[in-house]
């Protein structure tokens, strides 16, 4: 069995234990939904089936947008456009892979990879395939276009630019491993003249796009520990830009501001989040990976607010959206924060079970996808006051 191979076995199974690091204590059940007194009012403004679900596979699908189009997944295969505003399904493409991440847009192409290392890129205009190549293990992060070049995670370590037009190689990057790792990769992040990912390794490194030449590099918390299992700091949490920030969060690790221009760590905190962070001017959103939500101030790191009513509910990564934080639970429900209080705002319920992925905003909406393979549109307004 490839080295790979299990590798992915081990992190599932680690996954599936909870990553418990003291085997007697029994595992804390999710926290009950309180009533609330919604402030919004949450519209469903179009769901659609995409395809087949995904349940216990802990995969990268989610939706992306090019603005006008929105462009989805599922595990078995099917890659679909939808208008973004109303939901009518634009083109529909089996394309016979077990996709596992993406799809990824720049608005020419839309680009998926597979559990069997294919990376497939489809036409964004009527799905028609433009390229096809494989890659050497699992794709588990949705691909980056940028520059024309698409740029691929893979779950050895590797960070591989194919060019947009053909599909070819044109550079790649690889990190050492760790023999026992938490299953996911973070996705490539452009910004300006670098692509910035996290690694396994738990460090956060930043490659020129044109050749891949590392820029810098920064560990976001040195693994340390008794065990390989305390000694998990993956940084599978794709990183988040604002300005001339990044901001990364890792496993049993600390969430950090990093200087974009060279790497430098501008303040760190202790927090673990395999899910994901979001950023907008004025703060920083973690799901955590005990199901809180944490807000810290952008600038400082001083915190902001903490909600601890979603307890070890499995969310998703956070999305900012308007005035509110938003994030996905394992039962579907949707759930709406004030950015600058915490408060709960309003509730909702995607059809299809877990939320998986990051929230997509476009516009006035914001798109959940669910491991049943289900896609749903929302809309928020204020609600009037009695």
């Amino acid at each position: 069995m490839p080295g790979w191979r299990r590798l992915a076995i081990l992190a599932a199974t680690l996954w599936l234990a909870g990553c418990a690091l003291k085997k007697d204590k029994p595992e804390d059940p999710p926290a009950k939904l309180a009533d609330i007194e919604p402030t919004l009012r949450i519209d469903a403004a179009w769901s659609a089936g995409i395809g087949d679900g995904t349940k216990f596979l802990r995969l990268g699908l989610s939706p992306d947008s090019d603005g006008s189009r929105v462009y989805a997944a599922s595990h078995d295969g099917i890659v679909a456009a939808y208008d973004a505003t109303k939901g009518r399904r634009l083109w529909r493409r089996k394309t016979k892979l077990p996709l596992s991440a993406g799809p990824s847009t720049d608005g020419e192409l839309v680009v998926a990879g597979s559990a069997n290392g294919d990376v497939v890129a489809l036409r964004a205009d009527n799905g028609q395939q433009a390229w096809r190549i494989q890659v050497a293990s699992e794709v588990l992060a949705p691909p980056a276009l940028a520059r024309g070049l698409v740029l691929v995670r893979t779950v050895d370590g590797k960070l591989t630019a194919f060019r947009a037009t053909d599909g070819t190689e044109a550079w790649f990057v690889q990190e050492q491993v760790p023999r026992l790792s938490v299953r996911g990769t973070a996705a490539p992040v452009v910004v300006g003249n670098v692509v910035v990912s996290g690694f396994d390794s738990g460090r956060v490194v930043a490659h020129d796009i044109t050749d891949g030449t590392e820029v810098w590099q920064a560990t976001v918390d040195p693994p340390a520990g008794r065990n390989e299992v305390e000694r998990l700091k993956d940084v599978n949490a794709t990183v988040r830009a604002v300005g001339e920030d990044i901001y990364a969060v890792g496993y049993q690790g600390r969430l950090a501001a990093l200087a974009l221009e060279s790497g430098q760590i501008l303040w760190a905190l202790d927090m673990s989040s395999h899910s994901g962070l979001a950023a907008d001017a004025n703060g920083v959103y973690v799901a955590g990976a005990d199901g809180s939500l944490a807000a810290v101030r952008r600038t400082t790191a001083a915190e902001l607010w903490k909600d601890e009513s979603l307890r070890n509910r499995d969310l998703s990564a956070p999305a900012a959206f308007q005035t509110s934080v938003v994030v996905g639970d394992f039962q579907g429900f949707v759930h709406w924060f004030d950015a600058t209080t915490g408060e709960p705002q309003a509730r909702a319920k995607a059809r299809g079970g877990r939320v998986v992925g990051t929230p997509l905003v476009v516009n006035d909406l914001i798109y959940v996808q669910t491991e049943g393979g289900k896609l749903t549109a929302f809309s928020a307004r204020p609600r009037a006051r009695r």
